[in-house]
């Protein structure tokens, strides 16, 4: 049984203690800072001298200055040294470091490697990855880097540390972006096949459509191109180039016009920029050479094909030969110019034949008779507008209706119109907007022609609602007359060829009668005043006519 230790006896022990570990801190600290070359460790078999035989004062303070930790073992795997570095690593004193195994901080699961590390560096430089516990249990790799050193007293083996956690963490990121990058490469390679399996699909698509086209393109009797949004065609069938006996490269682009007469080349290309500007259908007739030398007369006609975002992408035409119509059409006005007159005389005369029955004196007509009179009166007269109707429709083919031009008050003119409508159409209202003293460069015979036409077709198309609006008013440089019923109106396709030759509105609640030459003859009187007429109309609504003539 040892013996009670008296206080003071304790107070000694613990001051050499306290002395005794001034004095190893000490020791450590000259060791770290490189003021001391030697250690001297005490062990089972006494002191032990331990000596860095190649090492001076430099190279010991750039091992403490290293990012890396550093230890010197022993042939027994006892921490001979450690640089300050490696004791921050392990979250323990150096003071604590020195003196204890390496294999302390060693993790379980890499105890094995350990060992196998040890045994290969003392026979060679040897490194290899191991994971370590600091002094609070946590775990990190680390690469130890073995080489031995020779001392006074032996050899030692030096270890170098490196942490590997950021570098792990980084490899660890770079796995994840690899493994994503290599997803995505794999959807991409997906996207790409099934695109290529579109693109493949798509293509026999557009083969087969092309083929098609060019199939019926090629067997139908019209002559038929496409061109691109810029003007330049890129397609002729086989009727073109049967027609034209020209190859492929003399017509390409804008090479058609050279087989264009020469007087319809301005109308016809005018138009064809006209489209290829605003999209609106390309539609004009004009005469081509035949491979002979030989003029026909052709319709025109191209549309524009659009993608899904409205943009032009391809135009498709035809040109379909209207030359034996033309010669009919010739021959049907000369006949019609004709027979105007050969009617006109006969005309004429059972007109006069009729007043002066109607004005007979000596004796007393019969009662029963004078009726009959009256309406013989009014079968001609309406067979005598029809004649003058197709009258003016051959001098306006044939270029001769005539138009004594001269500056007129056109207000006052529509005034005496509008008293003579109240007459011939007693059951209707008509109700005017005049504005005075407009003057115009006109015939005033043919625009009173084209007003009472107006009021006629107003009259007619609105039997219901007696009320008709007659106005008139400057409109820029430009005076406007206008007609308003409100009758029928006219539907889209009704007014876009309201002003064609022979063209009549059909309605099953009206029976209208004439031949649909009244608004052409009408049209072309305008155009030789030059000035424009157009409608503007509701379906079910009613409609206004108007002419616009220049200012004088």
């Amino acid at each position: 049984m040892n013996p009670v230790k008296s206080y003071d006896e304790l107070l000694r022990e613990i001051q050499e203690l306290q002395f005794q570990l001034e004095e190893a801190n000490e020791t450590i600290n000259a060791i770290r800072t490189g003021q001391v070359d030697a250690l001297i460790v005490k062990d089972g078999g006494g002191h032990q001298l331990y000596t860095l035989k190649s090492a001076d004062q430099t190279y010991r303070v750039f091992i403490e200055q290293m990012a890396e930790g550093a230890v010197t073992l022993n042939e027994d795997g006892i921490i001979l040294y450690s640089n300050s570095r490696f004791a921050l690593m392990m979250h323990l004193p150096l003071e604590k470091v020195i003196g204890l195994t390496l294999e302390y901080f060693v993790h379980d699961v890499s105890k094995d490697d350990f060992h196998a590390l040890i045994n290969a560096g003392w026979m060679a430089d040897y490194k290899d990855e191991l994971i370590l516990n600091n002094a609070d249990r946590q775990s990190k790799p680390y690469l130890l880097s073995c080489s031995t050193l020779e001392l006074d007293e032996g050899t030692a083996l030096s270890i170098i540390l490196t942490d590997l956690s950021a570098q792990k963490e980084n490899q660890y990121q770079l796995k994840l972006k690899n493994d994503l990058l290599e997803d995505a490469r794999n959807h991409t390679e997906k996207l790409n096949n099934q695109l290529e399996l579109t693109v493949r699909e798509r293509t026999k698509e557009l083969y087969a459509s092309r083929e098609h086209f060019k199939f019926l393109a090629n067997n139908i009797p019209q002559m038929a191109w496409t061109n691109l949004p810029n003007g330049a065609v890129n397609f002729y069938n086989q009727q073109w180039y049967r027609y034209t006996g020209l190859p492929f490269e003399e017509t390409k682009d804008w090479g058609w016009q050279a087989i264009v007469h020469p007087d319809d080349l301005d109308e016809t290309t005018q138009k064809y920029i006209t489209s290829l500007k605003t999209g609106v259908i390309f539609e004009v007739e004009n005469r081509y050479k035949r491979n002979d030398g030989v003029y026909r007369w052709h319709l025109n006609r191209g549309i524009a094909l659009r993608n899904e975002a409205g943009e032009i992408t391809l135009w498709v035409g035809t040109a379909t030969d209207i030359e034996d119509q033309k010669r009919a059409m010739e021959k049907k006005d000369e006949f019609i110019g004709i027979a105007s007159h050969e009617l006109k005389t006969p005309l004429t005369s059972l007109k006069g034949y009729l007043q002066i029955i109607g004005s007979y004196k000596k004796e007393p007509l019969p009662v029963a008779v004078k009726p009959y009179i009256n309406k013989a009166n009014e079968a001609v007269n309406k067979l005598h507008y029809l004649v003058n109707d197709l009258l003016d429709v051959s001098k306006i083919n044939a270029g001769r209706l005539e138009y004594r031009m001269s500056g007129l008050n056109i207000s006052d003119m529509i005034a005496s119109c509008i008293e003579s409508a109240n007459h011939i159409y007693p059951l209707h209202n008509f109700t005017s907007h005049i504005e005075p003293h407009l003057l115009v460069n006109g015939n005033a015979e043919r625009l009173e022609q084209v007003l009472m036409n107006f009021i006629s077709n107003a009259v007619k198309y609105s039997r219901e609602n007696k009320g008709i609006v007659i106005s008139v008013s400057k409109k820029g440089p430009n005076v406007r007359t206008a007609v308003t019923d409100f009758g029928i109106g006219l539907s889209d396709t009704q007014k876009e060829k309201i002003f064609e030759r022979f063209y009549r509105v059909e309605d099953k609640k009206f029976l209208s009668s004439g031949l649909g030459m009244g608004l052409y003859i009408c049209s072309e009187i305008i155009k030789a005043h030059n000035g424009d007429i157009g409608v503007e109309s509701d379906f079910g609504k009613g409609s206004t006519f108007y002419f616009d003539l220049p200012l004088l």
